[in-house]
C-alpha cells in the first residue's frame, strides 16, 4: 500500500507522507521553460505529453509521495463550453453563461473536449516514478465552480454584489455541476488516477447559513460519489468558518487544512485523517524558520494520521533548494 493510502485507509500515524498543492509549477525552472514556449495555459493542459511531463518534473527533483495532474478546476467550465482564458496578472476570465446550451451538452462532447487531461493520467499513472506512489486527480467543489462560471473571474475578497439574485440559474447550474463533476471524476479514476482531491477555494466566502445549500450538500454527493468507486478522497474546503462541521456532515476520507486555522484546534475537533495547513510564504523565509514551523506541524499531529502539505500552492517565488529543504525536513522526522 502507498504511503499516502496508508494514512487515509489505514489510519497509520507512523508515517508522514508528502505532496505539496502546485508541486508540478511556476517556482521550477523546468516547468518556466515549458511555460515560455507554450503562453496559452488551456492548450497546456489539454497538451497529453506537456501535462505529463510537467506532473512529473517535482518527482525527479524530489522524493514526493504522490503526483498531482497538472490540471485546472477551471477545466470543467471549459468542457461545459463557457470560454475561459487565463490573463497574465489578472488570473481567469470566463465568457457569459449559456444555460441552456450546457444544459442540453452531451456527456460524449463533453468528455472529447477535455479527453487529453485523462490521456495524462493514464500516462503520468503508470510511469516508473509512481512506483507506491499515489496519482491525484482533483476536481473544484460544485461551489467553488458556481463562484467562477457566475462571477467570471476570480472573487479574491467579495463576489458580484447580485450574485444570488438567480435562484434559478444557482439551481440549475449546481445540478449541470453535479452531473458533470461525476463523470469528470470517474474518468480521473479510470484513467489511473488512485485518490481523488475536491478544492473549495472560496468556501471562505460563505457565511455559515449559506454552508448546507452551496456547500455541505452539494460536496457530500460528490464525496458520496467518489467512495462509491472505492477511491479515497480528500475535501479541501479552504477557509472555511467551521471545519469540524465540515467533516460531520461531508465525511471526506481526509480533510485538507489551510494556514489561518489553529492546527491544535483542529486536532481536538476532528478525528479523520488531516492534511496540511503550513503557511506557504514560510518557505520565503530562512532554513532554521522552516524547520521549527514545519517540526511544529509535525508534532503537533504526531499520533494523528496526517498528511505533510501547504495550507494552500507553493508560491511561485519560492526557491526549490528550500522546498527541497523542506521535503528532507519530512522525511527525516
Amino acid at each position: 500500500m502507498t504511503p499516502l493510502h496508508e494514512v487515509i485507509i489505514n489510519k497509520n500515524t507512523k508515517i508522514n507522507p508528502i505532496w505539496i498543492m502546485r508541486q508540478a509549477g511556476r517556482y521550477l525552472p523546468e516547468f518556466r521553460e515549458i511555460r515560455k514556449l507554450n503562453p496559452n495555459f488551456i492548450n497546456l493542459c489539454l497538451n497529453e505529453n506537456l501535462s505529463t511531463e510537467i506532473t512529473l518534473q517535482p518527482l525527479r527533483r524530489f522524493n514526493l509521495d504522490a503526483a498531482i495532474i497538472f490540471s485546472d478546476i477551471l477545466m470543467l467550465p471549459y468542457g461545459l463550453n463557457q470560454k475561459v482564458e487565463f490573463k497574465k496578472g489578472f488570473g481567469p476570465k470566463l465568457g457569459q453563461v449559456k444555460i441552456d446550451k450546457m444544459s442540453k451538452l452531451d456527456e460524449v462532447d463533453f468528455v472529447q473536449k477535455i479527453y487529453p487531461v485523462y490521456k495524462a493520467i493514464k500516462k503520468v499513472s503508470t510511469n516508473n516514478l509512481l512506483k507506491n506512489k499515489n496519482t491525484i486527480g482533483f476536481v473544484g467543489a460544485p461551489w467553488t465552480l458556481l463562484v467562477y462560471i457566475i462571477n467570471q473571474q476570480s472573487p479574491k475578497k467579495n463576489l458580484k454584489g447580485n450574485f444570488f439574485k438567480d435562484d434559478f440559474l444557482i439551481n440549475r447550474l449546481l445540478l449541470i455541476l453535479e452531473k458533470f463533476l461525476k463523470i469528470h471524476i470517474k474518468n480521473q479514476i479510470d484513467n489511473g488516477a488512485n485518490i481523488i482531491q475536491i478544492f473549495d477555494s472560496w468556501a471562505g466566502l460563505l457565511e455559515e447559513k449559506d454552508l448546507p445549500n452551496y456547500i455541505y450538500s452539494p460536496t457530500l454527493n460528490l464525496v458520496d460519489y467518489v467512495k462509491s468507486l472505492n477511491t479515497p478522497v480528500i475535501c479541501f474546503p479552504r477557509e472555511i468558518k467551521n471545519y469540524k462541521e465540515f467533516c460531520e456532515i461531508v465525511k471526506p476520507d481526509a480533510v485538507g487544512i489551510d494556514y489561518n486555522v489553529d492546527p491544535k484546534k483542529i486536532l481536538k475537533d476532528i478525528n479523520i485523517p488531516i492534511q496540511g495547513g503550513l503557511d506557504p510564504k514560510i518557505l520565503l523565509t530562512d532554513k532554521e524558520r522552516l524547520k521549527k514551523e514545519a517540526t511544529k506541524y509535525l508534532d503537533i499531529f504526531k499520533d494523528h494520521p496526517y498528511i505533510f502539505n501547504l495550507g494552500h500552492g507553493v508560491l511561485p517565488e519560492t526557491d526549490p533548494n528550500m522546498f527541497e529543504f523542506l521535503v528532507n525536513i519530512v522525511k527525516d522526522y
